[in-house]
């Protein structure tokens, strides 16, 4: 049983990761083997399709807000951070007063 659950299990994320011709090659493999009719096999592969949409739009956020964890736990700043600061810069780079120039000394 166990066994069958881990395959289960290992299919549907290999499933997840199919490009749309894979998934339809799929869909007509298991129409073929459970003798579905063609508006089932359609209907499979639809909903083949949204899974595998929806598996790889969780992914990415899922691995989209682990990166950003584990950025601010190494202190690393984000790009709007150093934006920020390089704004900063610049306005400070304008409102500098240029320096008094240095008087070298007369020789005699």
């Amino acid at each position: 049983m166990f066994e069958e659950l881990k395959k289960s299990i290992d299919k549907g994320i290999e499933y997840a990761f199919m490009t749309t011709d894979k998934l339809t090659k799929a869909a007509k493999e298991m129409a073929k083997e459970n003798n579905l009719t063609k508006e089932e096999a359609k209907k499979l592969l639809d909903l083949l399709i949204k899974k595998s949409e929806e598996t790889k739009k969780n992914l990415e956020v899922n691995f989209q807000d682990l990166v950003k964890t584990t950025l601010q736990k190494m202190n690393i700043p984000t790009k709007e951070e150093i934006k920020k600061l390089e704004d900063r810069i610049k306005k400070l780079e304008v409102k500098k007063v240029p320096a008094k120039p240095v008087r070298k000394p007369v020789k005699k």
